[in-house]
């Protein structure tokens, strides 16, 4: 903590598991609460200028009606947004994310070609509701449109439900927690960190995907049993925790650390070893990953392993799914 020592005592009862050799003490220090208090105060003032306004979610749900209706002159589909902007965790720098949904399942082959097409005659259209610009098709894992509508980027899928879903499961994680949003005022303010402090967000660049970082996020409350005074402190205790985290021999899991060793097994270790009370049940935890769980391409990839990467985050409601798989080496 360096000059700022003395806003942390000695650690608290809490013994997490799957730390480094002799790390528990710096990660799990009881913080001074009537100075962290005031920098909770600071902090709020912060978020408040990065967190969604009115005129930024009018300025997005208007783009994002707009490209929905042009996708709909395309083939006959039902458009949704999900992801940062329903959540209302984007940063001013946020993308919206649309998927479009179609009974006939021959469009997955064709959907992209004609909506490129529609994007790209919008962009030619000086009298286009809004300014299209740098129309791309992305043929990644997941195959996008990705373009500029009024300078925000816009990226576009077809039939990804598992997206719906994990805004979801994420609603439902902040509304057990509550504390007026704090699960997702925390959220805006790590991810405001990883990608203007340390840009280490993005996982089109081989970096930590929004998922990812999400769940690191929740593991924090999870283990900590929502013990915060703010989003400071969560931001503080992510970065302490993670810094010292076993990387390379445990996955993080929200079950616990899973051993890299055992793996294709993802049986875990208790979150905590004092065998203290923790945020999610697993009752909770299973029934979301019932409720929850797509697999893509259908039942057949229920049955697939987890493939461990360089950095390995195992989704809560698909087991088998690397949330880490896009961090490259480098």
């Amino acid at each position: 903590m360096g000059e700022h020592e003395g806003w942390a005592q000695p650690p608290s009862g809490i013994l997490p598991n799957g730390l480094l050799p002799n790390e528990a003490a710096s990660v799990m220090r009881v913080l001074d609460m009537e100075r962290w208090s005031k920098a909770e105060e600071r902090t709020a003032e912060l978020i408040a200028c990065i967190q969604p306004n009115p005129p930024s979610e009018e300025r997005r749900y208007a783009v994002a009606d707009y490209v929905q209706r042009l996708i709909m002159k395309c083939f006959p589909c039902q458009v949704f947004t999900f992801g940062s902007v329903p959540l209302k965790t984007y940063l001013p720098d946020g993308d919206i994310d649309l998927t479009a949904f179609s009974k006939n399942q021959n469009m997955k082959d064709v959907w992209a070609h004609q909506v490129c097409d529609m994007l790209k005659n919008e962009e030619k259209d000086e009298n286009a509701e809004f300014r299209v610009k740098e129309v791309q098709y992305i043929q990644a894992e997941v195959k996008i449109i990705k373009c500029l509508v009024e300078n925000i980027v816009v990226d576009i899928s077809f039939n990804q439900l598992g997206g719906l879903c994990t805004l979801c499961f994420l609603e439902e994680v902040d509304n057990l927690i509550n504390q007026n949003h704090l699960f997702k005022h925390s959220i805006i303010l790590t991810k405001a960190w990883c990608y203007y402090e340390s840009r280490i967000l993005g996982a089109h660049h081989g970096l930590i995907s929004t998922y990812a970082l999400e769940t690191l996020v929740l593991y924090i409350f999870h283990v900590f049993n929502n013990s915060f005074a703010g989003p400071f402190e969560v931001l503080y205790r992510f970065l302490e925790f993670f810094s010292k985290f076993d990387w390379d021999n445990f996955c993080v899991s929200l079950w616990g650390p899973v051993p890299i060793s055992s793996l294709p097994d993802v049986t875990a270790e208790p979150p905590r070893k004092d065998g203290g009370d923790l945020l999610l049940s697993k009752l909770f935890l299973d029934a979301c990953s019932s409720v929850y769980a797509v697999f893509p391409g259908g039942q057949e990839n229920q049955g697939q392993p987890f493939s461990s990467k360089h950095f390995n985050v195992i989704d809560p409601l698909r087991v088998n799914n690397n949330l880490g798989r896009s961090v490259s080496k480098d």
